[in-house]
């Protein structure tokens, strides 16, 4: 009975050892676990997609550099998209601009639409709507912070029908293009002119042969002045 008990020990003992749980390392366990295992498959879903990306790049450039110039333009325009504190500073700075000159040389165009948004500003009339990549300036009827009925009431404010109407600017790529088309040439008073034929309203930089003749005639003028006075 004893050396049967002898017999069957090593089997019991590797059976055991068999059964008995394995200790890991805490990396080990961490490697092993799901969210591991997760992170492992979304690493080789996103190398296979770039992988296919690289692949479509090199058999297609031409459409590889079309894509590339759309999403490069988008991003651009989402980064360079003006805010409200941009078209204050630029309505300030072209108010001020015009303000260094005297009346009499102002463009009436230009002054007219710069004070009428100076003066919807100080009335708080003015909202900005950022629409990503552009954004939009409007008018309203009056200023939020006013406490009458009107401006309080939400049953009535503009309808979005009346936004074109509403609308002063547009800020597209770091400019607000209707301030600075309406500032083109500020200091050039147009009522000056009006009195004058309209061949003598409009002038053309000069062109070459014109600069020549009259690079000719300034160099002659200098040799009989030199010549007048030896």
């Amino acid at each position: 009975m004893c050396s049967r008990r002898v017999a069957w020990r090593p089997f019991c003992v590797a059976a055991e050892a068999a059964t008995a749980p394995v200790s890991r390392s805490k990396w080990e366990r961490l490697r092993d676990s799901k969210a591991a295992v997760w992170c492992r498959s979304l690493l080789s879903d996103y190398k296979e997609a770039c992988r296919e990306v690289l692949v479509g790049a090199w058999e297609q450039p031409v459409k590889a550099s079309v894509y590339v110039t759309v999403f490069g333009g988008v991003w651009a325009c989402f980064h360079t998209n003006p805010d409200q504190e941009s078209f204050e500073a630029a309505l300030l700075g072209c108010s001020n601009r015009l303000g260094l000159l005297s009346p009499w040389i102002r463009n009436a165009t230009s002054d007219g639409h710069v004070q009428s948004r100076v003066k919807l500003r100080n009335d708080g009339r003015l909202r900005y709507i950022s629409l990503g990549f552009l954004s939009l300036v409007y008018r309203t009827d009056s200023d939020s912070a006013v406490m009458l009925y009107e401006a309080r009431c939400s049953n009535l404010p503009a309808p979005w029908r009346e936004l074109p109407q509403r609308m002063l600017d547009v800020g597209f790529i770091g400019r607000w293009w209707n301030l600075h088309s309406k500032m083109k040439d500020y200091d050039v008073n147009e009522d000056e002119f009006k009195h004058l034929p309209q061949p003598m309203r409009a002038t053309s930089p000069p062109g070459v042969g014109e600069v020549e003749r009259n690079e000719g005639l300034h160099r002659v003028s200098l040799l009989i002045m030199e010549n007048v006075s030896e």
